[in-house]
């Protein structure tokens, strides 16, 4: 069998030896942070019995604005259209099995760190699957020439036509942002866009900003975790699960190929600026841990993760889309 066993020390026989330490150590886990910025809140309203399919409306601004009124004439009429988002609800799990005699004869609660370690899974893989979403924006920018410190240029089609020979700086931060406020992008937060990404592509920025006051006594609650300050309206949140380079799975959204890399010129890697209204998660069943029915009058076990949602981007036309991707065309 996959799993467990106590016939195998690296599967389960190290779990009861000689002057075995008590405590529980597990292998270093990212801070996984892409999934806080989904919005879940009509989640509720999708549950069980109600189809694989999740949707939304947007409503368009009207087609014609108002304008000044002439007393003898008619009131002028307009419309406005509506289009629909669309995520599929899906199943996502893993397991663990693991046989009875381990269970029996070890020394260390065998359920409890199977629990642990697919509770880490479980993040990971639901962190993976948002950040596909987000991957999918229409809204690209690049340093200007590939070298500007100040300036940046923007592309529509979800491809960025230019390369970066640059590392990420305080100066494009200001021109991502009066680009973002200028299409009227939402702020994610009172009058905050938020922005997340390694914590090696916020380094020249940090650098920048040592001699900046980033936050005000007020304001120094960080409220989303990884949050490392805050400069031109622009939150900035630092996250290590998903890597530089390589792709997801069009199928998982999970599985990565390819390698870390910064890009060609190692110098920076991607970066999400956020608006609000991003990336809709829905949930039909959250994520819950699940026993196994003991097989073979006992001596088979289990435990599973599982979890029935999806997650899709809101907006999927770039007049209206709130994430703007920092990238390069290599």
């Amino acid at each position: 069998m996959s799993g467990q066993i106590w016939a195998t020390d690296s599967l389960g026989g190290y779990m009861y030896s000689l002057n075995l330490s008590k405590k529980l150590r597990t292998a270093l886990q990212p801070m996984l942070k892409f999934r806080q910025f989904c919005d879940v809140k009509d989640a509720s309203q999708q549950g069980k019995k109600k189809g694989d399919t999740f949707t939304w409306n947007v409503f368009s601004d009207v087609s014609t604005q108002g304008t000044v009124l002439t007393e003898t004439v008619t009131m002028p009429e307009t419309q406005f259209t509506i289009t629909q988002g669309t995520l599929t609800i899906t199943e996502r799990g893993n397991s663990v099995p693991y046989t009875g005699k381990l269970d029996n004869l070890s020394e260390q609660p065998v359920t409890e760190i199977i629990n642990k370690v697919l509770k880490n899974d479980a993040a990971k893989d639901l962190d993976f699957a948002a950040h596909a979403q987000f991957n999918t924006c229409l809204l690209r920018v690049a340093a200007t020439d590939g070298t500007s410190t100040s300036a940046v240029t923007l592309t529509t089609n979800g491809t960025c036509s230019t390369t970066n020979n640059v590392a990420f700086g305080k100066g494009h931060v200001g021109a991502i942002v009066d680009t973002m406020k200028e299409r009227n992008i939402p702020p994610y937060s009172g009058e905050d866009y938020y922005a997340i990404s390694h914590p090696s592509s916020f380094r020249t920025m940090k650098n920048d900003l040592q001699s900046v006051q980033q936050y005000t006594t007020e304001g120094f609650g960080m409220i989303k975790r990884g949050e490392i300050g805050r400069y031109e309206g622009v939150r900035f949140v630092e996250q290590t699960g998903v890597p530089k380079g390589g792709a997801a799975d069009s199928t998982t959204f999970s599985v990565w190929s390819g390698t870390a890399d910064a890009w060609n010129n190692a110098k920076s890697s991607w970066i999400f600026f956020l608006g609000e209204d991003t990336v809709a998660e829905g949930i039909a069943v959250p994520e819950e841990m699940r026993g196994k029915i003991p097989g073979d009058y006992g001596r088979s076990k289990g435990v599973a993760w599982y979890y029935l949602g999806g997650f899709g981007i809101v907006h999927t036309q770039a007049a209206q889309c709130r994430i703007v991707k920092w990238d390069s065309a290599v």
